[in-house]
C-alpha cells in the first residue's frame, strides 16, 4: 500500500512538473527497484517486462515512430480538416506573445512582470500637452455633429499642419515616429473630447497605406506618399469593405484584370501608353475619410488570364494606392454614422486601369495582399478602437463620479444609493480593465510583436465594455443624458456604440470565430506543429510534436485536479500581499483553460471549428486569462496603490467569474456528457468557488470616484478637462469641488430649516435671510451660492424654441429657485 501510494504520488509530481520521458523512465525505474528490492513486492518484478517494454517504445524515436506515431500520423493527415489559403495566412499572421503562457496552462508571471513599464518619452508627453490638448480645446462636439456635420476647416488643418496625420510615420519622413503606446493614448485623449475628431485621427495612422507603406512599400513609393501622409498634404483612406463582403473580408467581389493599357497620371500629369497594369473594378461600403481621401488604398482580387506576369490565373488579394482625382474613380458621397460626423461614405470605378507599380510594394506584392492586410489589422485592433473604448471609460468614470457626487435626491448624492453605486462600479472596474488590457498589448507592440490573438481580445471585449460604462453611465445621469444637445456629453457617444461594436470585425463572429479560432492553433504550444507536419507529410515532426502534446495533456490533468483540490494554495506567486491569491488562482484557471482546449480538440476534432458557441466559451476564457493578468500587470506599474485596490480586486476577481462561468458553460453543453461529467469533476472537485467581485468592493470603487484624490486621478488620467465652467464638461470638477467643500454650511443651514428658524420659504430667499441675521458669514454665504450655481449647470437639460433652431443658453436668468 505504501509503495502504491509512492507510486501515485510519483506520477502525480512527474505530470505537474511536466517531466521529460526520460525522467519517467529513470524514476518509474527506481520505483520498481525500490518496491521489488527493498519493499519485497513480488508484483514489481512481474511489471519489469511491461516497462521495458513501453520505456522501450516511449525513449527510441524510431521504434515510436514504427508502433504508436506512425499510425497516429495516418489518422490524423485524414481528420484534419483543409485549411484555405486565406484562413492559412490568418493563422500565420501576426506572433503570439503572453496568450501563449496563458495557453500552456503555466503562465511565468516573472516574466509577465519583467515586460517594461507603458511610458511616454519626454518628446510623446510634450505633444499631448501641447498640440492634442490644443485640438481637444478646439472641438465642439454638438457644433460638430448637430450642425456642421463634419470637423471645421481650421480643425482639420490643426491636424494636418500638426503631424497627427502622420504620428505613425518615421522621422526620415517628417513624421512623428510615435511609440504604440503614445499613438494610443493620443486617441484616447481626443476621443474623450469628440469621436469625429478621434475617428479623423486614427484612421490614418491604424489600417491604411501609412501602415502598408512602412511596412510593405517601394522605396519610391515610401519616398513620395509617407513625407507627404506626414505633413497632411494627402489623406488616405484604405477600402476593404463591399456591400456583400463585411466581416468575411476574404470574398470581396472587387476585382482587377492584368492587361496592356494607357494612363494619364494625375499626380505629374504625363501620360503613358502600352504599359503593363490592372483594369479594376470595385464597389466599397462603409470606408472612413473616402469622401475627402486625396489617395485611395484599395484591396481587390487580381486575376491574370493571360498570364503576364505569371503561370497563375488567380493571384489573390492584392493592395494598391490609387490617387482619388484619377480617371474613374469615384468618391464624395458621405454615410452618416450614428453619433459622430466623421468622414465615410462609399468608393467605386469600373474598369480603371492602373499601372502595375501602383500596387503597394510593386508587382513583387501582386496576390499578397491578405496577408499584409492582416499583419497590419493585428497591430491596428490594438490600439484604435481600444483606445477610444478606453477613452470612453474614462471619461464616464470621470463625468459620472462628479455627477453622482452634485446630483442628489432625497438629501443625499445619487452616488451612495446602492442601486447607483453598483452601476458606478461597473463604470470604474471596467475601465481599470479596458486599460490595463490595452496597456500590456502597448507593450507588446512596442518591443516587436504583433499579437494577433490578443488584438481581437481587445477588439472584442474593450468595445464590450465601452457599451457597458456608456449604459450605466447614461442610467446614472437619467434626464441629463436623455435630451440631446450642448449640455449632453453622453448622447452622441451613446448613438455612436454600435461603430465600434461593427467595424473591424464585427464583434459576434469576433468571439465567436476569431479568437479561439486562432487562438486554439497559434497560441497552443503543439497543434500547429501537428498541423504544419501533416501538411508537410513530416512523420518526424509529427512524432515530437504528438509526443509533447501527450505529456501536456497528461500533465494538465494532474494540475488541474491539484490545484482544483488545494484551492491553488501551494501555487507559486512572484509577488506577496493581496494580489497573491490571483497569480495562484489563474495558474489554476490557466491548467483547466488548456485541459479544456485539448479536450474539445480531442473530442469534436475538426467540427469544433462549426461549434461556434463552444469557440465563443473557449475564447472567453482565454480573454478572462488576459484581462486578469493584465490588471494585475497594470497594478504593478502604477505602484501597487494601496488606493487602488479595490479597482484591482473588482477587476482580477470579475475576470476570474467570468473564466469559471465559461468554463462551467462550455461543460453544459459539450456533447459528450461523461467527458463532461469527468472534467469537471477535476476542474471543480469543491464546486465553482469562483465569486464576483463584492458589493463592499463596488462601494469603494463608487466612492473612490466621487473623491478627489490620487486614486480618482489615476483612473481618469487622460481625460480632457476643460478649465471653461461654461462648458458641460468643465463645469463638473469644479461644481464637485464647490460641492463637497460647502457641505458642512449646507448641514447648518439644513438644521435652521429643522429648528423651524426661517421665516422665507424658497432656498434663495432663505439663503439670503441667513446672511441677513448673521447665521452665515460672507464667506460661507459665497460658496454656497456659487456651489448651487455650479450644480444647476451640472443637471440642467438643453432646451430650443419651438422649431428646434435656436439654443437657449441664457438658463441662469429663469432661475427661479
Amino acid at each position: 500500500m505504501i509503495y502504491a501510494l509512492a507510486l501515485v504520488l510519483l506520477i502525480g509530481v512527474l505530470a505537474y512538473w511536466r517531466a521529460p520521458v526520460i525522467a519517467w523512465t529513470l524514476l518509474i525505474a527506481a520505483w520498481l527497484a525500490a518496491a521489488q528490492f527493498i519493499g519485497g513486492c513480488s508484483i514489481a518484478a512481474g511489471l519489469w517486462g511491461a516497462f521495458a517494454v513501453v520505456a522501450l517504445i516511449l525513449n527510441l524515436p524510431p521504434l515510436r515512430r514504427a508502433v504508436f506515431t506512425g499510425p497516429v500520423f495516418k489518422i490524423f493527415k485524414k481528420i484534419t480538416p483543409a485549411m484555405s489559403q486565406t484562413e492559412q495566412e490568418a493563422i500565420n499572421a501576426g506572433t503570439v506573445w503572453w496568450d501563449k503562457d496563458l495557453f500552456s496552462g503555466k503562465p511565468d508571471w516573472k516574466r509577465l512582470l519583467a515586460f517594461p513599464d507603458p511610458k511616454l518619452s519626454p518628446e510623446e508627453q510634450a505633444f499631448i500637452d501641447g498640440p492634442t490638448e490644443a485640438l481637444c480645446a478646439m472641438v465642439d462636439d454638438w457644433k460638430i455633429t448637430h450642425e456642421l456635420k463634419d470637423l471645421p476647416p481650421e480643425v482639420w488643418q490643426f491636424i494636418k499642419d500638426n503631424g497627427f496625420l502622420g504620428m505613425i510615420v518615421k522621422k526620415k519622413y517628417g513624421g512623428l515616429e510615435f511609440s504604440n503606446y503614445a499613438h494610443a493614448k493620443v486617441v484616447t485623449k481626443i476621443a474623450t473630447r469628440g469621436g469625429t475628431a478621434a475617428v479623423s485621427v486614427m484612421v490614418p495612422n491604424s489600417l491604411g497605406p501609412g501602415e502598408l507603406l512602412q511596412h510593405y512599400g517601394t522605396e519610391a513609393q515610401k519616398d513620395y506618399y509617407l513625407p507627404r501622409l506626414a505633413k497632411g498634404l494627402e489623406v488616405p483612406c484604405f477600402a476593404l469593405t463591399s456591400p456583400s463582403a463585411g466581416s468575411d473580408a476574404g470574398s470581396i467581389p472587387d476585382y482587377g484584370i492584368v492587361c496592356r493599357g494607357s494612363y494619364t497620371d494625375p499626380r505629374s500629369g504625363e501620360h503613358f501608353d502600352n504599359v503593363l497594369g490592372i483594369r479594376v473594378s470595385w464597389e466599397k461600403r462603409w470606408i472612413t475619410l473616402a469622401p475627402v481621401a486625396t489617395i485611395l488604398g484599395l484591396a481587390f482580387k487580381m486575376y491574370d488570364p493571360d498570364h503576364l506576369i505569371g503561370d497563375k490565373d488567380e493571384l489573390g488579394i492584392t493592395c494598391a494606392l490609387v490617387p482619388t482625382e484619377h480617371v474613374g474613380v469615384e468618391i464624395g458621397r458621405r454615410h452618416y454614422p450614428g453619433g459622430a460626423a466623421f468622414m465615410n461614405g462609399p468608393t467605386s470605378g469600373r474598369d480603371v486601369f492602373i499601372p502595375m507599380d501602383w500596387i503597394i510594394g510593386g508587382q513583387a506584392n501582386a496576390g499578397k495582399g491578405w496577408r499584409m492586410l492582416v499583419e497590419c489589422l493585428s497591430v491596428g485592433r490594438c490600439i484604435s478602437l481600444p483606445a477610444m473604448s478606453v477613452a470612453t471609460g474614462k471619461f464616464t468614470s470621470f463625468a459620472t463620479g462628479a455627477f453622482a457626487r452634485v446630483r442628489d435626491q432625497f438629501g443625499l448624492p445619487i452616488g451612495k444609493f446602492e442601486g447607483v453605486d453598483e452601476a458606478m462600479a461597473r463604470i470604474g472596474g471596467y475601465t481599470y480593465q479596458m486599460e490595463a488590457a490595452q496597456n500590456l498589448a502597448l507593450v507588446g507592440l512596442d518591443i516587436g510583436e504583433k499579437p494577433s490573438v490578443l488584438s481581437a481580445v481587445l477588439k472584442y471585449h474593450n468595445t464590450e465594455r465601452m457599451r457597458k460604462v456608456l449604459n450605466d453611465a447614461m442610467d446614472v445621469h437619467g434626464g441629463k443624458a436623455v435630451v440631446l444637445g450642448p449640455r449632453n456629453y453622453l448622447g452622441r457617444a451613446y448613438q455612436a456604440i454600435p461603430i465600434g461594436i461593427t467595424v473591424e470585425g464585427a464583434n459576434i463572429l469576433t468571439r465567436s470565430m476569431i479568437i479561439y479560432g486562432q487562438g486554439a492553433i497559434r497560441c497552443h504550444p503543439f497543434v500547429l506543429r501537428e498541423m504544419k507536419s501533416a501538411m508537410a507529410n513530416d512523420v518526424v515532426e509529427f512524432d515530437q510534436a504528438i509526443t509533447g502534446h501527450i505529456n501536456f495533456v497528461i500533465s494538465n490533468i494532474f494540475r488541474s485536479l491539484w490545484l482544483g483540490l488545494s484551492g491553488a494554495r501551494f501555487a507559486v506567486s512572484p509577488k506577496a500581499g493581496e494580489s497573491a491569491r490571483y497569480y495562484r488562482q489563474l495558474t489554476r484557471y490557466s491548467s483547466a483553460f488548456a485541459l479544456l482546449s485539448d479536450m474539445a480538440m480531442f473530442s469534436l476534432g475538426g467540427t469544433l471549428k462549426f461549434r461556434e458557441k463552444l469557440s465563443a466559451r473557449l475564447g472567453d476564457m482565454l480573454s478572462g486569462l488576459y484581462i486578469a493578468s493584465a490588471s494585475l500587470k497594470h497594478f504593478e506599474d502604477q505602484g501597487a496603490q494601496k488606493d487602488d485596490l479595490p479597482l484591482m480586486h473588482y477587476a482580477v476577481q470579475s475576470a476570474i467569474y467570468d473564466v469559471q462561468q465559461a468554463m462551467d458553460g462550455f461543460l453544459c453543453n459539450l456533447p459528450s456528457k461523461p467527458l463532461a461529467w469527468v472534467l469537471r469533476k477535476i476542474i471543480f472537485p469543491w464546486g465553482m468557488t469562483a465569486k464576483p467581485a463584492s458589493d463592499r468592493t463596488g462601494t469603494k470603487i463608487a466612492r473612490l470616484m466621487m473623491t478627489p484624490g490620487a486614486a480618482r486621478d489615476r483612473l481618469v488620467q487622460g481625460v480632457y478637462k476643460p478649465q471653461d465652467e461654461a462648458d458641460a464638461v468643465g463645469v463638473l470638477e469644479p461644481a464637485m469641488l464647490a460641492i463637497i467643500a460647502t457641505e458642512a454650511t449646507e448641514a447648518k443651514l439644513k438644521k435652521l430649516v429643522r429648528d423651524g428658524k426661517f421665516a422665507t420659504i424658497t432656498a434663495r430667499e432663505r439663503l439670503d435671510e441667513a446672511l441677513a441675521k448673521g447665521w452665515l458669514s460672507q464667506e460661507e454665504f459665497a460658496a454656497v451660492t456659487r456651489a448651487r450655481r455650479l450644480k444647476r449647470e451640472v443637471i440642467m437639460v438643453d432646451d430650443f424654441d419651438k422649431s428646434m433652431t435656436h439654443h437657449d443658453e441664457q438658463m441662469l436668468s429663469r432661475v427661479i429657485f
